[in-house]
């Protein structure tokens, strides 16, 4: 699940929602595109995914920051936003946001792994859990920061994740070795029991099995009958040239465990580009300002400039005014999507001189009042004859 629409439109509220307009806008749209109401449209399955997603960032104070801040694309399914330099969980479970919303009074007592949802319309939820309760893992973010020159050339940088991962030693049975599984004769091995609740007749997560309709008999002494422990595992990641700030890469298998089978989550690497002494990104072109003497600018001569691909001479013709912009083709940032290479933008600025001697000073005044004339200087008389037409309105 990944969606990059704005939040707020998504729950229909101002951007300067209170947090009980929030919570109300949610409420209403949650029971209006929950998938037992709509079987059997996907339309309306992805729209309750995502005004949960939305929720559960613009109902916590620290993550709405980070969303007005930096906008949806720092709140994928790829994980939360976690800060410059960190790993996190992706975001929760849809059907769980639903039931921290309504609590108990929707008969959700049923446990950590009932989908309130699933209470109040009875019955659904198949697609989501087999038969015995098994749950994907989590996708992962990770926040790397690398140096420009590791964005333009690629690089192959070790980063260490924290994350929860199958016990090996009940082999993420959750059981301790030579024992197993019971059937819940909670539940009769349904995984959901009912319940009457004024009109309605509901039917939530079995609150002894939570859901999984087995019991545990001998819960693993390491992961204490989760069937996952905290780990940290250390991955070499392959940055390719041309990424950016912003840019997402995708590694798969490398997420949180899944619970009783269910499939491993992703890891999401989210790259941020450190500011350059010297060179300025836009796009895939560089932009570099490069300073000249007075007399290189006048008279024009050959400069040597820095690029990302070594050293470049590069012609500055004659009369050469401050800023202008001159190109070198090929030199900037390599595609990331195999197009063209980007170019490489060299703006002059000329240097006025400092720090001059009296011999100095005097031949500069010399050649100011007695070797330069209006010819030499048509755009200052440009501007004095369009400053003299509109003070005097001539």
């Amino acid at each position: 699940m990944a969606t990059t629409k704005d939040f707020y439109e998504l729950l229909g509220v101002s951007r300067t929602a209170s947090p009980e307009e929030i919570k109300k806008a949610y409420r209403k749209l949650a029971i209006q595109f929950h998938p037992d109401k709509n079987p059997g449209n996907k339309e309306a399955e992805e729209k309750f995914k995502e005004i949960s997603h939305a929720y559960e960032v613009l109902s916590d104070k620290t993550k709405r920051a980070q969303y007005d801040q930096f906008g949806p694309e720092a709140f994928t399914s790829a994980g939360r936003a976690n800060g410059p330099s960190g790993a996190g969980g992706g975001f929760h479970d849809p059907f769980d946001i639903f039931s921290q919303v309504f609590g108990s009074g929707f008969g959700g007592g049923g446990g950590g792994n009932s989908s309130i949802f699933e209470d109040l319309f009875g019955g659904g939820g198949g697609a989501r859990r087999s038969s015995n309760g098994a749950r994907d893992g989590s996708d992962l973010r990770y926040d790397l920061e690398i140096d420009f020159e590791d964005a333009v050339y690629g690089a192959d940088k070790k980063i260490r994740i924290p994350k929860l991962s199958g016990c090996d030693h009940c082999n993420s049975s959750g059981c301790e070795p030579g024992s197993g599984r019971t059937t819940c004769t909670r539940c009769g091995g349904s995984g959901q029991v009912s319940m009457s609740q004024g009109f309605f007749s509901i039917r939530q997560a079995c609150p002894s099995c939570q859901g999984a309709g087995q019991i545990v008999q001998n819960p693993c002494k390491v992961c204490r009958g989760a069937g996952r422990v905290q780990t940290e595992k250390t991955l070499q990641i392959h940055i390719p040239p041309g990424v950016d700030t912003g840019s997402r890469l995708r590694v798969a298998g490398e997420g949180e465990s899944g619970v009783r089978g269910g499939s491993v989550g992703d890891l999401y690497v989210f790259i941020h580009v450190r500011a350059h002494d010297i060179f300025h990104r836009e796009g895939n072109d560089i932009i570099c300002d490069v300073p000249v003497s007075f007399a290189v600018a006048t008279l024009g001569g050959i400069v040597e400039v820095p690029t990302v691909t070594g050293k470049a001479k590069m012609k500055i013709p004659e009369g050469t005014q401050n800023g202008t912009v001159l190109r070198l083709k090929g030199k900037g940032v390599p595609s990331l999507r195999g197009g063209a290479r980007g170019d490489m933008h060299v703006r002059i600025f000329i240097e006025v001189p400092k720090n001059l001697s009296r011999e100095q000073r005097i031949d500069l005044e010399n050649f100011s009042s007695k070797l330069v004339d209006s010819k030499n200087h048509p755009i200052r008389d440009q501007f004095v004859g369009k400053a003299h037409r509109f003070m005097t309105g001539d």
